[in-house]
């Protein structure tokens, strides 16, 4: 059973949805004992920074860290990839969960922001989560803060300088898009998450 973590934020309903199309047995829960047994856990994310901060106070963020620990699938979405870093701009009160080193940071003044709509993932050929999908597909954003790049990069984008638009480490994944929204780029890379 994958678990699909609500917080409070997120594209939850649109997240299962694909998840059920491609045949997966999920569940959305806020539940800290459901999110322990799950097979794989997924938290997804939109809005502020502050929105993870309700992860600590349900007892969430311990149970996805024991989840992780013991070798659970884990695939952070927009704010719950960001969340996987040591924390963001945003709120430099709230504490990420410190998987990836480093600081989300806002978009500079040269671009527009939030950065919105479709844009181009540059893929390390490398990534399992990213496996069969091509370097230069177009993948669906709607953010104001980015993740930096770093060893555990394996999809850039460019807008305002590169960014991480895909993460993995072992058994832990994020992405700074929606795969709910991405049509069958999206899609693929859920199946190939699925399947981990």
């Amino acid at each position: 059973m994958i678990a699909i973590v609500d917080y409070g934020a997120g594209n939850l309903v649109s997240v299962k949805k694909a998840i059920d199309w491609l045949g997966q047995e999920c569940i959305i829960t806020s539940d800290p004992a459901q999110v322990a047994a799950a097979t794989k856990v997924v938290l997804p994310g939109v809005g502020h920074f502050t929105s993870t901060e309700s992860l600590e106070r349900t007892g969430l963020k311990k149970a996805i860290a024991d989840s992780i620990e013991r070798g659970t699938p884990f695939l952070g979405i927009c704010v719950g990839m960001q969340w996987m870093f040591a924390g963001s701009e945003e709120s430099t009160s709230t504490r990420g969960l410190g998987l990836f080193a480093g600081e989300c940071e806002r978009f500079p003044p040269s671009v527009k922001s939030p950065h919105v709509g479709w844009n181009q993932l540059q893929i390390d050929s490398s990534s399992r989560l990213l496996h069969g999908v091509p370097s230069g597909s177009f993948v669906y954003f709607t953010h104001s803060f980015r993740a930096p790049v770093k060893e555990a990069t394996v999809a850039c984008c460019e807008y305002g300088g590169q960014f991480s638009a895909a993460v993995e480490r072992d058994l832990v994944f994020g992405v700074q898009f929606h795969p709910e929204k991405s049509g069958e780029v999206g899609l693929k890379m859920l199946g190939n998450f699925c399947g981990i």
